[in-house]
């Protein structure tokens, strides 16, 4: 037989992933990270490591936890391919080690620098540490004639701009592509990093910021910046994070989408309140935190769907990796919800508005002088978002609603599971002693039913709620059940 190198990755992957190599060794995320990082997991893993690989089937050496292939059947990990744009910043010389540290986890890394980029370094640096052509023209013949942007884009299984200049993101973010760089961004169907370095008032400037937004939306990951001293001599938040973390954020990426069940699939999830305005001042909502509906936007994205989060006003940090569309009434999210399909999966856990003010006011409403003459209210019934999507000509293949309730709980979510046609309903009590004990917090108990039977989920996590149900879409559409 003959021994293949491995590295941590391609242990993790053939475990079943992060959270069950997690499970096995009792450690948490950033252990895991830190075994990336190292290329190794420390001696008291080898035991249970190796006795898990074997009960899977795998041959593998005791002594280095190789993973051997040969007659048995068994594949070798497959290399994974990162490229590499280096842009042009003072930093550039750093994209060097980072090149070469990802090649220390047997990833193959392909170059690409822009003109910028070529006055810091040269491509023969880059070349020569990666072993591969550097790629830096987008109109060059003979790269054009071996390897064509469009190829470039679709080999990657990553990709990594290091560093993100304010001129690549600007232009990224605007659809710009007038060098190979920005065409490759916009031609990948991969998943892209970056890491931002420039001067701190640069990176602070809220054009910076806009673009920065912009493509998290469109769910590019950042890495960093980092706050310290820069190269221009003043100090703050721009400085490029030290390669090894950069790497370790690369690593962690490819080893949450090694195991994507749900690749290829597209999903919609809604998230937070709707607002619907009463006057230029006030408006009707109901109480939504959005950790529930973000936290199941991050699962499935983790679990490796595409997904769009439409969302209410929240005070959260935007779920990595998935496409941001912020709205505020009911009719906004239906028409985002509308524009997204045709999807897979739609999970609807806003806590959407039933009514809006026929006619809002764009003036503030002044209080009368006669405390009994209040104004009324003509209030009519938004849209129902769950029923629309439940009948629409493009219906999902799986319609999940939320149900929150304050009494009669598995009636009431049966009841709604009837009436609007979707597949699943979360139900939820959101009072305890008449105290809200759902809404901005981190954690949830709920009912999983379906037309056929009822599960009773205890208390945990709004995290791991969101992963149970993400398991659960994943089963039904592996099996066709639902």
């Amino acid at each position: 037989m003959k021994t293949i190198r491995h590295n941590v990755s391609a242990i993790i992957t053939a475990l079943g992933g992060r959270e069950a190599v997690q499970a096995l060794l009792d450690v948490g995320p950033s252990a895991i990270s830190n075994y990336h990082t190292r290329g190794a997991f420390p001696h008291r893993a080898t035991g249970p490591l190796l006795a898990a690989l074997q009960a899977r089937g795998y041959q593998v050496d005791p002594d280095s936890l190789a993973i051997l292939t040969g007659d048995n059947g068994i594949a070798a990990t497959v290399q994974k391919t990162v490229l590499l744009i280096v842009g042009g910043g003072i930093a550039a010389y750093k994209a060097l080690e980072v090149a070469r540290r990802l090649q220390d986890h047997d990833i193959r890394v392909i170059g690409m620098m822009t003109k910028g980029a070529q006055q810091f370094i040269t491509p023969l640096s880059l070349a020569a540490l990666t072993e591969e052509k550097t790629y830096t023209d987008l109109f060059s013949l003979t790269d054009e004639a071996e390897m064509g942007h469009i190829q470039l884009a679709r080999m990657a299984d990553l990709v990594l701009v290091v560093p993100a200049t304010a001129n690549l993101m600007a232009r990224v973010a605007h659809g710009m592509a007038d060098d190979l760089a920005s065409t490759v961004m916009l031609a990948t169907e991969a998943p892209i990093m970056m890491a931002p370095a420039m001067n701190p008032v640069m990176w602070g400037n809220p054009a910076t910021q806009h673009n920065r937004d912009i493509l998290a939306s469109r769910g590019i990951q950042f890495i960093g910046p980092a706050a310290g001293d820069t190269a221009c001599g003043e100090f703050g938040s721009g400085r490029m994070s030290d390669p090894m973390d950069i790497v370790a954020a690369v690593l962690d990426q490819m080893a949450k989408t090694e195991t994507t069940p749900l690749k290829g699939k597209h999903a919609i999830v809604t998230s937070g309140p709707t607002y619907e305005p009463i006057d230029a001042v006030r408006f009707i909502a109901n109480r939504s935190s959005g950790k529930q509906g973000h936290a199941i936007a991050e699962a499935l994205a983790t679990a490796g769907a595409s997904v769009t989060l439409i969302s209410g006003p929240v005070a959260l940090d935007d779920p990595a990796g998935v496409k941001m569309v912020r709205v505020e009434t009911a009719a906004q999210m239906l028409a985002a919800c509308n524009a997204s399909l045709p999807a897979d999966i739609a999970v609807f856990a806003a806590a959407v508005a039933d009514w809006r003010v026929r006619d809002p006011q764009n003036e503030k409403i002044k209080k009368p002088k006669d405390a009994s003459a209040a104004p009324a209210l003509d209030l009519v019934e938004n849209p129902d978002i769950l029923a629309q999507i439940s009948t629409h000509e493009n219906r999902p293949a799986i319609v999940v609603g939320f149900a929150a309730e304050t009494n009669d709980l598995i009636d009431n979510a049966n009841d709604k599971l009837r009436r609007k046609g979707c597949d699943w309903i979360i139900a939820n009590h959101i009072t305890s002693d008449g105290a809200p004990n759902v809404f901005g917090s981190d954690n949830n108990a709920a009912h999983f039913i379906t037309a056929s039977h009822i599960e009773s989920w205890p208390e945990m996590a709004k995290s791991a709620l969101a992963e149970k149900l993400v398991g659960k879409l994943t089963e039904a559409l592996t099996n066709g059940s639902h």
